[in-house]
């Protein structure tokens, strides 16, 4: 069995595991997000890890834009079209050429908030504008939302397997009234969703925490994507993988803390800590941390981890 079928008996209920996949991410130095020098350090990272899956990280930032500065000036965000995505669109080219046959290659989405934060230049300014003028801010994330649909396409129509789509915009501290990720920032993440899920057969629903923590995750329960990525802290208190498949009735990807074990620890602790997650781990499971490991991550630590996985025999 090759890692294309391992990976995708994690959708098959009919069908048991026969080992637990794993995929862990990092983003490479400057020199090796774009061109050639792109799709080789993705190969080596992939083929050196042994991982399930070829995720491609995604580096085309959206610019700042000095004159969004009020909430009224969204209005004049640029359609980005399939140019400004020509370097991510060669690399996925590239690697889906080298590695399908291997591995599902699946591509990096952020969503139109995330890249709505990328414009205004930071965390503090597009969350300001959504409190003071929503309305306004939404015209913004209808053009961001078209040009995302753009990349979508063209990765689409060159074969790519899926999408590990990335969602901020619903932690805890951000906004008062749950009302406004629901009119303001839900509805532009499901177009994209609803489309990748409509043409693709794994995608990868990640709930970042990266810029904070969630009270509740009701509100992407009705998110389409295969396999959740999930935050391993709710309302202050540590969540399962179990609980987290039982309320979204989906595999679930994660476990492991991508500032923890797998960075500081040795061998022996890195594989303890797997084995101490795949103990309890639900039986559609696959190893992942709960978001991308530090750039400076030893290699041999991650590889360490995925055998671990794949070695592990379930009690």
């Amino acid at each position: 069995m090759n890692k294309r079928e391992s990976v995708l008996k994690l959708l098959d209920d009919s069908k048991r595991q026969l080992y637990y996949p794993a995929g862990f991410f990092i983003h490479f130095d400057k020199i090796y997000q774009s061109g050639q020098a792109a799709v080789e350090k993705h190969l080596e990272y992939f083929r050196y890890t042994g991982m399930d899956i070829l995720k491609i990280q995604y580096e085309t930032v959206f610019p700042q834009l000095p004159e969004i500065e009020n909430p009224e000036d969204w209005g004049k965000m640029p359609l980005y079209r399939k140019d400004f995505y020509e370097n991510q669109l060669n690399i996925a080219n590239a690697l889906i050429k080298d590695a399908k046959n291997e591995a599902l290659v699946i591509m990096t989405l952020y969503s139109p908030f995330m890249c709505a934060r990328a414009t205004a230049g930071g965390e503090d300014k597009i969350t300001a504008h959504i409190r003071e003028a929503p309305d306004e801010v939404k015209k913004g994330m209808e053009i961001i939302t078209e040009s995302l649909m753009i990349f979508i396409k063209g990765c689409i129509e060159i074969g790519i397997d899926g999408f590990y789509a990335s969602t901020q915009g619903g932690e805890s501290h951000r906004f008062s009234d749950p009302n406004i990720f629901k009119s303001c920032i839900k509805p532009y993440d499901l177009i994209l969703m609803h489309e990748i899920n409509r043409s693709c057969i794994f995608n990868i629903l990640h709930i970042c925490d990266f810029r904070g923590k969630y009270n509740d995750l009701s509100p992407f329960l009705d998110y389409p994507g295969h396999v959740i990525s999930y935050v391993k802290e709710l309302g202050g208190k540590e969540i399962s993988a179990k609980e987290v498949s039982s309320m979204f009735h989906r595999p679930v990807m994660g476990g492991m803390d991508r500032n923890g074990i797998i960075v500081t620890g040795n061998e022996d602790q890195i594989k303890a800590r797997v084995l101490e997650v795949l103990k309890s781990a639900p039986d559609k499971f696959l190893l992942g941390a709960d978001c991308t490991l530090p750039n400076n991550v030893n290699w041999d630590n991650i590889k360490t981890a995925i055998s671990a996985a794949h070695e592990y025999v379930s009690e």
